[in-house]
């Protein structure tokens, strides 16, 4: 299966100011790029890619007064496979992780931890360790939450999600992470893009998704508190700690979003 997946965002910048994105697909689906994502800026400015402390391919750009534009539209070759679930992945006690797991136990910026310990220690600290205690919060949290755009912030963190009971799939995401952390299990935020395909069309304006990954059983398995169901053609963009690390764009200095579109639909 093929999945056509891209974005046009444009912003308006008062003077010159130092942007830089993260829009690539990520590095390990780079073999099924059938047309690569490559980003096109309107005006044509310098561009300088490099790979971030957490493996994600950034863009480095100095953005012109006025109006930019940017776009990218790929062609993804994809299994058309729905997301295994592992129920018997077990968890790790912490001392026998691996050390490039332990960064994903800690608080960040929008997973308070140490606000949240408690809390999740009530909730699911009589439930099966592994896997069966991953899909317990995910269960938790599409429950707790109401989706919306309305209710999104750029600002809000997990403990602000968990008292206003709603949110958007970031939301959904950094208050699984946080639960699963305090439970020590490993988590990252993911984001990327994620299409209707398989599941009732949603006409919804589409936006880039955000769900989570926890370390279970050896490797990394993708969660998604907000869909809460195996998925197909789950395509990722970049992970990190939590959003604050795969934001798609970071400006320093003003600027004003004045459209944002982002496309992912099966070919054919």
């Amino acid at each position: 299966m093929q999945i056509r997946a891209g974005y046009e965002i444009v912003y308006h910048f008062p003077q010159p100011t130092p942007l830089i994105l993260t829009l690539n697909i990520h590095y390990s689906r780079a073999s099924d790029l059938v047309r690569p994502d490559h980003l096109i800026t309107t005006p044509s400015v310098p561009l300088t890619s490099y790979r971030d402390g957490f493996g994600n391919w950034c863009t480095r750009l100095v953005a012109p007064a006025g109006e930019l534009r940017l776009t990218a539209d790929a062609i993804v070759q994809d299994s058309g496979l729905y997301e295994v679930a592992a129920p018997n992945a077990w968890q790790y006690e912490v001392q026998d992780l691996p050390e490039e797991t332990l960064v994903y136990l800690l608080g960040s910026r929008y997973c308070e931890t140490d606000k949240m310990s408690n809390l999740a220690w009530s909730l699911f600290g009589h439930l099966p360790r592994g896997w069966a205690r991953v899909q317990a919060i995910c269960d938790y949290v599409h429950n707790h939450i109401t989706f919306g755009y309305q209710y999104a912030s750029p600002t809000k963190g997990a403990v602000e999600a968990y008292n206003d009971r709603a949110g958007v799939c970031r939301d959904y995401a950094h208050l699984a992470v946080t639960f699963c952390r305090c439970m020590n299990i490993p988590a990252r935020y993911c984001t990327g893009y994620l299409g209707d395909i398989g599941v009732p069309i949603n006409n919804a304006p589409m936006d880039f998704a955000g769900w989570f990954e926890a370390y279970l059983g050896g490797q990394w398995y993708a969660f998604d508190a907000r869909n809460n169901e195996p998925r197909i053609g789950r395509i990722l963009i970049a992970r990190g700690r939590d959003a604050a690390d795969v934001a798609i764009s970071t400006a320093f200095g003003l600027n004003t979003l004045q459209s944002f579109r982002v496309w992912t639909d099966q070919v054919g």
